[in-house]
């Protein structure tokens, strides 16, 4: 112990990484010391004594290391909370996404009803903190840059920084779970508190830092609660289950990127029960109590809670907004102010009726035309026919009867299953057309487009009308009537290919005419908007949908969405090898030397250190397992930091894995900040494997001059990321003046990448 006392606080305690619950040990020898254990943290001379009259000075060491651990914790709290929320209000104006999620939140707040690729849950808390903190909802978030003035955005930027303050924190608690060692628990929280990475995204109104702190707290939660493997079913069991499911539910409701953590979750309980089952003194009965225990804790309540989220989300936004025209007309007639709610309408389609005309794909959008043309080289050169997904002025369509110019004169006749009909664009006075021309996307379908004026055209602008499922004399119902119309020039049928036009279609969605006859959504459509004054109307008010329906379509909405965001043209597209490297950052405020500016980009060091730490990893657990697969002699320090590596490190390399590797295969676009779920678990096994790196200095040297430099690494760690971060916190905390390439800025000579844009 005298040699303990002489030693600095990193050295100090790196010394407690002696696991007591160490996979290693044979089931009951692992048990009697769980049992006698009073601390998680025991210093290696507890470990090494064998005589009567230790029990008093581990009962001392136990003592000092629960007070070093409440200190240490204490201390990385602290700064974690100090560099998160150190000038949360600056600067004053809107940074990047947060002209999204701060307009969503506010959405929450006036009840408005939108649409948005990701689940509710973190739209709904920023909602909710500005609500709390007196934020009124009426700020309209337009572009990035809009000042604030008087609206109160800071509680919604703190809510986020307070939840990005407890990642170091989390991960300093799951790295000392681990490892039990508060060495490398303090290099991981080092790395995270002083990345400015980490910092920019936790500082603004962004899901990112609510979703890594579901995640982070899932991990955290799980690792906790296999801990508790020798008191199954205790109260403390069954509370960090229940916890880890309810953080599963918090992750994946906030990102569909939650997926990758329930992943880690799932496979870590399989390999839990495989172990269980493989123990013999366990009957069947008692091995089905943990399996229905898991399967409560771990499935059934996630989706529980994760379907309670949206029972909220659809209860709150009950007033119609800028996404009804993503769902479906049944949905849309369940939200206040729609023009289908509570609606009356006449009930069958009748010639002279005013219309729109609804895809019935999800997101197929309403039948669209506008005064633009097709560009040369992309069939005829006429008007422009797409499917729109918001409601507008263009979708709005004159059923005419065939050869009839005017057909509003008289007692109006209804449109019938088999009639042959022309419908006239209202805007525009060009008629639905088709011809023998190759759709621009879809190059096995003809082009649909406008042709003709004030009602004049020729035989290509004729449709024959079908009632799915009905037969020729049938009335078409509105709303509830699936119908086709067949090009009667070429016998194809109109039809959303849910393709995105490029810019000169304004990125709507494709129209074509499909030769292929086959009933599909796609080729499915129905008349939403009718207006005939000479006709009688109903209440629309049966066709509201259950929740089921409406939760199933909302999910096909956001997934089809999700799959739609495709680079656009001369936008940057991050590419996933870009982020270990930390290749190129996003600039969240400003561009010119006259702005504000702050930059996403992770503090080199720390994002080099755990790329490098990646290939040392590699490395140290195969020469672990070569040498413990022949058998090589080896001290019980070095078979337990073996284990750690390969145990508690390959957890984090999944981890890693897991939040990083599917990028590869997405088609969606990418950006740089994609990557920092995967970078939490990097920075915790970065910890892991410097300390474990570090205490092999007794490998080159002998002691005392192992310690010192053991000692010396530590702190050139520490040294070269508190540098660091001083050289690189403009880029959090904002800068102004000239750019990193001229005189006088205050980061000259730091642009050490070609492609960093600060």
């Amino acid at each position: 112990m005298a040699k303990e006392e002489h030693t600095t606080q990193w050295n100090k305690t790196g010394d407690t990484s002696t696991l007591r619950n160490r996979k290693i040990f044979p089931p009951s020898t692992h048990l009697s010391k769980d049992n006698s254990q009073t601390s998680g943290h025991l210093s290696e001379d507890d470990t090494q004594s064998s005589n009567g009259t230790s029990a008093q000075l581990a009962a001392r060491g136990s003592v000092r290391n629960e007070a070093t651990s409440r200190v240490l914790l204490m201390l990385v709290v602290g700064l974690s909370f100090s560099t998160r929320l150190y000038k949360i209000a600056e600067p004053p104006h809107v940074c990047w996404d947060e002209t999204h999620f701060g307009k969503m939140g506010s959405y929450y707040i006036n009840r408005t009803f939108f649409f948005d690729v990701h689940p509710p849950l973190g739209k709904m808390l920023i909602g909710l903190a500005g609500y709390m903190t007196g934020y009124d909802g009426t700020f309209p978030f337009i572009k990035p840059g809009d000042k604030y003035e008087h609206h109160n955005y800071w509680g919604m930027r703190g809510f986020c920084a307070v939840l990005g303050s407890f990642l170091p924190i989390f991960a300093y608690l799951i790295v000392l779970e681990l490892s039990q060692s508060h060495t490398a628990a303090l290099i991981t929280a080092t790395l995270l508190i002083f990345d400015t990475g980490c910092i920019t995204i936790s500082q603004y109104i962004l899901l990112d830092p609510i979703l890594m702190f579901f995640i982070m707290a899932a991990v955290l939660s799980m690792v906790k609660f296999s801990r508790q493997r020798y008191r199954p079913f205790s109260a403390s069991w069954w509370f960090w289950l229940i916890l880890t499911g309810v953080n599963l539910a918090g992750a994946l409701g906030v990102k569909f990127v939650g997926l990758f953590v329930i992943l880690l979750v799932g496979l870590n309980t399989v390999w839990d029960l495989w172990r269980l089952l493989g123990d013999l003194s366990l009957s069947l009965v008692e091995i089905a109590k943990h399996f229905l225990a898991r399967v409560v804790g771990l499935i059934l309540l996630p989706l529980l809670l994760y379907v309670t989220i949206f029972a909220v989300h659809f209860v709150v936004l009950n007033k119609s907004g800028p996404g009804d025209g993503f769902f479906s007309s049944a949905f849309q007639s369940r939200l206040i102010g729609n023009n289908l709610h509570n609606a009356s309408m006449p009930e069958y389609l009748a010639y002279g009726s005013t219309i729109t005309v609804k895809n019935l794909r999800i997101a197929g959008g309403y039948l669209h035309s506008h005064w633009h043309l097709y560009p040369e080289g992309v069939g005829a050169k006429q008007q422009q026919v797409t499917a729109y997904l918001h409601k507008d002025y263009n979708n709005v369509w004159l059923v005419h009867r065939q050869g009839d110019i005017n057909s509003q004169s008289g007692t109006p006749d209804l449109v019938r299953h088999g009639d042959i009909i022309r419908l006239e664009h209202k805007e525009t006075t060009r008629n639905l057309h088709s011809h023998l021309h190759e759709a621009p996307l879809t190059k096995k379908h003809f082009q649909v487009t406008g042709y003709g004026i004030n009602g004049t055209g020729d035989t290509n602008d004729l449709w024959q009308v079908e009632v799915c499922g009905g037969r020729k004399g049938d009335l078409v119902k509105v709303l509830r009537s699936k119908v086709r119309f067949l090009h009667r020039a070429t016998g194809c049928v109109l039809y959303s290919s849910g393709k995105t036009l490029p810019k000169w279609g304004w990125e709507q969605v494709e129209v074509t005419c499909s030769p292929y006859l086959k009933e599909t959504p796609s080729s499915q459509w129905n008349i939403e908007d009718h207006i005939n004054p000479k006709l009688p109307n109903i209440s629309l008010s049966v066709l509201k949908p259950h929740f089921l329906e409406i939760l199933l379509e909302s999910h096909i909405v956001m997934i089809r969405g999700n799959s739609g965001l495709k680079p656009k043209d001369n936008e940057m597209n991050s590419k996933p090898w870009h982020w270990p490297i930390n290749y190129q950052g996003l600039r969240f405020s400003g561009v010119n030397d006259t702005e504000y500016r702050v930059y996403l980009l992770g503090n080199p060091v720390v994002w080099w250190v755990n790329l490098a730490s990646l290939g040392f990893y590699l490395i140290m657990v195969s020469v672990a397992s070569i040498a413990l697969q022949r058998g090589f002699s080896l001290s019980q320090k070095r078979i337990e930091h073996a284990h750690v590596l390969k145990s508690e490190g390959g957890l984090l390399l999944l981890g890693w894995l897991l939040h990083y590797a599917p990028f590869y295969t997405m088609g969606r676009v990418l950006y740089y900040h994609h990557y920092f779920p995967a970078m939490l678990f990097n920075s915790m096994l970065t910890g892991i494997t410097l300390d474990i790196l570090l205490k092999g200095c007794d490998l080159l040297l002998r002691p005392p001059y192992s310690d010192w430099l053991q000692r010396v690494g530590q702190m050139a760690f520490l040294f070269s990321v508190l540098y660091s971060f001083y050289l690189f916190h403009p880029l959090s905390y904002g800068m102004t003046g000239p750019l990193a390439h001229e005189l006088g800025s205050v980061m000259a000579g730091l642009k050490w990448m070609n492609t960093w844009e600060f």
